[in-house]
């Protein structure tokens, strides 16, 4: 058995490691990061397995981190799922060759360690929510309850009837994990540069709604997103920037004709008319025109 504090140690060099790597969780990070570049002690230390939704290191008491296959339109082998309290659900191992792992989460959850969570947003493609905590089990579903903030660490699922605390989980749930997965798959559709400009500065783009994540259709899809460079998902936001369901960018006209040196010109005027740059190769990923033509109908009005 691995000594209690060699475990300790390396699952904070571990978490250390991921805040740097994903620009403390905003960056997505590929299976094969996971797999070969985090080391301990100079040997190479994998923080996910293949095959295998539970990480268990050989000889820990406890499990190292969980994940959950990216939704591709096939069936997964495990529905991790959000409950009707709004906490996220993680599946047990049916097979008995996981026993052994699902009692390793079994003293995570008593020890209250934490774990780290590789959410899929595409194929290999992770966003790592950290750190998570199993907070109850509930073997009739063969699943356990997963607190994502240090406050749902205070929760317990019977207690969540009232309105004003599901509102809560539901909207921390969003900031931790919905929103993340959602700028990691806009990301990997767009390739990590802007549509308008194709800027690729990872660290210089957003996930830019089309409908905002608020409106009731507002869904946290590919579809209903635009990779867009902080500037012009600001001119995006304040309708400066409009895009027409043909793919179009437009620039309202009080902008025009102003001059304010370099930046308007190059950065908004001179897309006036002109294609998007950057678009998904897939056209299942591109944006959506219906949604596209509400948005520039708010940009027209303005």
């Amino acid at each position: 058995m691995t000594a209690p504090g060699v475990e300790l140690a390396i699952r904070d060099a571990a978490l250390a490691w991921l805040q740097q790597v994903t620009h403390d969780g905003t960056v997505a990070v590929r299976r094969e990061q996971l797999a070969n570049d985090f080391q301990f002690g100079g040997e190479r230390f994998p923080l996910i397995d293949r095959g295998r939704g539970i990480r268990k290191p050989l000889g820990w008491h406890s499990a190292l981190s969980i994940s959950t296959a990216a939704a591709t339109g096939k069936p997964r082998p495990y529905d991790d799922i959000e409950g009707p309290d709004g906490l996220q659900r993680y599946k047990l191992r049916r097979d008995q060759r996981g026993s052994a792992e699902n009692e390793a989460l079994r003293n995570a959850m008593r020890d209250q360690v934490p774990l780290i969570w590789f959410f899929g947003a595409a194929p290999s493609l992770f966003q790592a929510i950290f750190p998570v905590y199993l907070i109850a089990e509930e073997p009739e579903q063969d699943q356990f309850v997963l607190a994502l903030t240090e406050e749902q660490r205070t929760l317990r699922p019977a207690s969540l009837v009232e309105e004003t605390l599901r509102r809560y989980v539901h909207r921390t749930n969003r900031q931790r994990l919905h929103q993340p997965v959602f700028a990691a798959r806009v990301m990997a559709a767009y390739e990590t540069r802007c549509a308008v400009c194709r800027l690729g500065h990872r660290e210089l783009l957003d996930a830019a709604h089309i409908i905002g994540d608020r409106e009731e259709h507002g869904i946290a899809a590919v579809t209903n997103g635009l990779a867009l460079c902080k500037i012009h998902h600001a001119a995006y936001d304040r309708n400066i920037l409009g895009i027409r369901p043909d793919y179009v960018v437009e620039v309202h006209g009080r902008l025009l004709d102003e001059i304010d040196g370099p930046m308007l010109r190059y950065g908004l005027q001179e897309h006036h008319g002109k294609d998007l740059m950057q678009l998904p190769s897939r056209r299942a990923e591109r944006p959506d025109p219906e949604r596209l033509m509400e948005r520039y109908a708010q940009f027209s009005a303005a």
